[in-house]
């Protein structure tokens, strides 16, 4: 048998794209050494690898790294859409980055270079097809964002989240490289779906107190990447504690590369009867505790952040139907991953905008503030203060913010196709608990301003809050595009 491989460069041109993108901003910024060059050079390589993405998407599957019919790299539907979210997002967050860098306090060339490696991580994340390139490409979009989050020069704020974040994420990669360890030593493959099929076909492998043991450290392990309770002490002092556009990054483009990532596992490689009660457990913890939490806030990103850990929940839900028999029929099982893939794709959306809104309200190089400093902001900057208002609005899942309206309904439809209805009762709660906390800030937004001087927004930040708040507005009038390709 020869022992080298024909590789499907197109079928790799995406991670191409990104890695390219890291390689050469390096290049720039030592030879050319001017900033906005730089900038520019990661920004067009964002947009080209989201362009890439697609269109090698729209050719149809594509595989390569194959040893029989088990391949570690698959480039489908599903591939194209997280591939080029995470690069658009990984341009969004660039277009806020603008007063951060013009501040002076963070390095122009490391911080584009790091993005562009994190952005290479999450694309590489959702053609994974075997456990060992899925956990170094979710390593991948990981570790360039401890540097990030304590890359501002002489904010010591910034260096306690970042090594919050280190610490945390080494216990939750090791004990995710454990897991796998184990299932390979249970199954003798680490292909996600070859382990499907073997953990499927033989009952004495499921039965193994080995084998339950290893499923509990995968999940696990991703669960802290999701932010998911018991989890996610990590999130809000490590939001809090980086820069803004940083913290927009790991709310959106992080968080959605571990739900990839432990949907990639719990679709294609353990067994529902395992994972679902488990799931299902973290769904209601997550959504509960982090509304709870978010209603005593009075700091912006942090309530953001304990947002983002309910929001993780509302994710998660649809999956803890796989704990019902009837949650487990081959309808079922592709609506609920269908449901979490396009919850995160709209929730991502409506976070960056909500971001940008915080960093366009704010001093350059600033902190998120309290709530009181965002009272009356919609009156100083009616269109800045409009954007935020609809992405709360959308976050809460109220109209006019369609997206979030219909994320909603999707992740309860797919409960109640599993016959998982005290679970969306629970979901339908949770959504009741979160209007108090979204509809005090949107009321706050218009509330008779206390005095604070005005902050004209950068352009950029401008662009990018435009951007994504046309975008939620769009997707929530063409969701069920967004639904059909998860669905793949």
């Amino acid at each position: 048998m020869s022992l080298v491989q024909p590789v499907d460069n197109l079928a790799m041109l995406p991670a191409y794209l990104a890695a390219g993108t890291a390689v050469l901003v390096l290049l720039f910024d030592l030879l050319v050494a001017r900033p906005a060059v730089t900038v520019a050079v990661a920004a067009l390589g964002a947009a080209g690898t989201a362009a890439g993405a697609a269109l090698v998407g729209a050719a149809g599957e594509r595989r390569t790294f194959c040893v029989g019919a088990d391949c570690s790299w698959v480039w489908g539907g599903r591939a194209a859409l997280v591939g080029a979210v995470i690069a658009l997002l990984t341009l969004g967050v660039l277009a806020l980055s603008g007063p951060l860098l013009r501040a002076g306090r963070t390095p122009v060339g490391e911080y584009c270079f790091l993005l562009a490696c994190a952005m290479t991580g999450g694309v590489v994340l959702g053609a994974a097809g075997d456990l060992i390139t899925l956990i170094v490409a979710l390593e991948t979009l990981t570790l360039p964002l401890y540097v990030l989050v304590g890359l501002r020069r002489g904010s010591l704020a910034g260096a306690e989240a970042a090594v919050t974040f280190f610490v945390v994420s080494v216990v939750a990669t090791t004990v995710t490289l454990l897991g796998a360890a184990l299932l390979y030593a249970v199954a003798g493959t680490l292909h996600l779906d070859r382990l499907g099929a073997t953990l499927a076909d033989r009952a004495d492998l499921t039965d193994l107190p080995l084998t339950g043991v290893a499923a509990a450290l995968v999940v696990a392990g991703l669960a802290f990447k999701v932010a998911a309770v018991p989890f996610h002490a990590w999130a809000p002092a490590t939001y809090d504690g980086a820069p803004l556009p940083v913290a927009a990054y790991l709310s959106t483009a992080s968080k959605l590369g571990g739900v990839v990532a432990l949907l990639a596992v719990v679709q294609r490689a353990l067994p529902g009867d395992m994972t679902g009660p488990v799931l299902a457990a973290l769904a209601v913890l997550t959504m509960t505790v982090g509304n709870l939490v978010a209603l005593r806030q009075r700091r912006t990103v942090r309530l953001l952040a304990w947002s983002s850990v309910a929001q993780a929940g509302y994710i998660l839900a649809p999956l803890g139907a796989l704990a019902l028999a009837a949650g487990r029929t081959g309808d079922a099982r592709t609506a609920a991953y269908a449901a979490a893939v396009a919850y995160a794709i709209f929730f991502v959306l409506l976070e960056l905008a909500a971001f940008a809104a915080v960093v366009a309200l704010r001093p350059a190089d600033g902190d998120g503030g309290t709530l009181a400093d965002l009272r009356g902001a919609a009156r100083r900057h009616p269109w800045v203060g409009g954007a935020f208002a609809l992405a709360l609005i959308g976050l809460a899942g109220l109209p006019p913010g369609l997206a979030g309206l219909f994320a909603k309904v999707t992740v309860v439809r797919a409960l109640l196709a599993g016959h998982a209805g005290w679970l969306a009762l629970v979901v339908a709660l949770n959504a009741v608990i979160g209007l108090a906390y979204y509809l005090r800030v949107t009321a706050s937004l218009y509330a008779t301003p206390t005095g604070a001087a005005a902050v004209r927004p950068a352009r950029t930040v401008a662009l990018a809050l435009g951007v994504a708040t046309v975008a939620a507005v769009v997707i929530g009038f063409a969701p069920q595009l967004v639904l059909d390709v998860a669905a793949r």
